[in-house]
């Protein structure tokens, strides 16, 4: 590795969090990213690094699995719940598929086993970097009287507020992404529960429910639709 220390350009640098407890690793990985030209701030445990997490606004998140404090699964499904969608990479030396599923379940966007090579990682964090801008593009998705904020995590319908539980955020903000779409059962378990198999059961149907019994339940427009054989969709009006 090279021993040069370049000045982060501000046009392309990232601005990353690395929660890591192994000193030697933290400190290899803080200065080959900013050799790679980004900025660094380090939480050697998981509750320092939630802290941050929740404090500060970071491009990617780089997590180890196993960490004091807070591991790091729980860190990640802790910021799902409060609605933030700073990507984030899972590091961990479990690796098996069952172990990167959870990890995925959990909230992660990607998983890398160790050991791993460092060109991996970075470009792994900087494809997530660049799903990050393009997700973040739009705050705020409105069909007729409905209305997703995804900074303040708030759904509203006529101007009343709708409690979601974290699962019907996804769900409600990725079928208003794509508004006017049909949205099919394997585009919602890939992007709603990072799910890559069918699981061949009905969660999917049971959460739409849920989810159309809060949103569509005593208006007179409902918006939710089914769509037989294809899948689901949100618009105005009859399907």
């Amino acid at each position: 590795m090279t021993t040069a220390n370049l000045d982060p350009d501000p046009l392309t640098a990232m601005r990353l969090l690395l929660v890591e407890d192994d000193r030697d690793a933290a400190e290899y990985l803080r200065k080959a990213f900013r050799e790679a030209g980004h900025v660094v701030d380090h939480a050697a445990d998981g509750e320092e690094g939630l802290a941050l997490a929740l404090d500060g606004k970071y491009d990617v998140m780089v997590v180890d699995r196993m960490l004091p404090a807070r591991d790091g699964l729980s860190l990640v499904a802790e910021l799902r719940g409060r609605g933030h969608t700073t990507p984030v990479l899972i590091l961990s030396a479990l690796g098996q598929v069952d172990d990167r599923v959870q990890g995925l379940r959990a909230g992660g966007d990607d998983y890398l086993p160790k050991p791993y090579a460092f060109t991996e990682l970075l470009a792994r964090v900087e494809a997530l970097s660049r799903r990050g801008v393009s997700q973040a593009a739009d705050t705020v998705y409105k069909v007729a009287d409905l209305e997703l904020d995804r900074l303040a995590h708030r759904v509203t319908r006529s101007g009343r507020e709708i409690p979601l539980q974290p699962r019907e955020f996804r769900l409600l903000e990725y079928l208003l992404r794509h508004a006017g779409q049909v949205v099919t059962r394997t585009m919602l378990l890939e992007n709603v529960w990072d799910y890559h198999f069918d699981p061949q059961t009905n969660v999917i149907d049971v959460h739409v429910s849920r989810l159309r019994s809060k949103i569509d339940k005593g208006f007179e427009v409902p918006l939710i639709h089914t769509v037989r054989g294809a899948g689901y969709m949100v618009r105005a009006g009859l399907a």
